[in-house]
């Protein structure tokens, strides 16, 4: 087998990762699709399967490939939603939604114990954000459970605020909080991304105009997924 021609690098580690990361941008590797098995690439480069792991761990935490346990380890699709943070409409063009579940539950997700929460049930609506046939984002909202049937029909259609307004129901003021943080496993599920992969996460509490509605949620998506752009006056 003739072996690849690698060029110089600091470390082993890390030669083997630039040729792999050369082989994906050239499309030697194509999107979606497996690299070579552990014992293949250490077969090739005639190096150690420990030095393999190194460079495929490094390039997983770049977001450039993804493990799934039991299949190997795929060429992630590089899709990137470009987002333009509206407190107020947490709308995303072209994408499409699709329905997680529809739930009354107390908030225990600790990724909203920065924000004040109440005691008690609430509706709990998931949902994720579609873009080319991938996923970008996953929201997770909670809400008065005394909403009518009518209106939570709706919520699998369209943002919880969008079908709030459809039935005169506005929101008046928004408290968000930006910050990022490793996934959980229910995004590492969804997203296909390996544990304590960074995801950016926009938490709120919404008022409206009928004081009994109160909206809490976060949506979350990984960094290699999503970025926000801010329009200041």
């Amino acid at each position: 087998m003739i072996k690849p021609q690698l060029q110089p690098s600091p470390s082993l580690h890390e030669t083997v990762r630039e040729e792999l990361r050369r082989r994906i941008a050239v499309g030697t590797y194509s999107p979606d699709a497996a690299i070579p098995s552990t014992a293949m690439l250490s077969e090739e480069f005639g190096v150690s399967s420990i030095t393999i792991k190194r460079a495929l761990r490094d390039l997983q935490a770049a977001g450039t490939l993804v493990s799934i346990p039991g299949k190997g380890t795929y060429v992630k699709q590089q899709k990137r939603l470009l987002h333009q943070l509206d407190a107020m409409q947490p709308s995303f063009d072209d994408s499409s939604i699709r329905s997680v579940s529809v739930t009354r539950e107390k908030i225990s997700d600790p990724t909203l114990s920065t924000i004040a929460l109440p005691d008690h049930v609430m509706l709990c609506v998931r949902k994720t954000i579609w873009m080319d046939d991938a996923p970008v984002v996953y929201d997770t909202t909670y809400l008065s459970p005394d909403i009518g049937d009518d209106i939570v029909d709706e919520f699998g259609e369209r943002f919880v605020v969008d079908a709030l307004a459809k039935h005169a129901i506005h929101v008046t003021r928004t408290y968000l909080i930006i910050d990022a943080a490793p996934a959980t496993a229910e995004v590492e599920e969804i997203f296909g991304v390996p544990n304590g992969y960074p995801v950016l996460r926009r938490l709120y509490r919404m008022m409206t105009s009928e004081p009994g509605i109160i909206v809490y949620g976060v949506l979350q998506a990984p960094f290699d997924r999503l970025a926000c752009t801010v329009d200041f006056p």
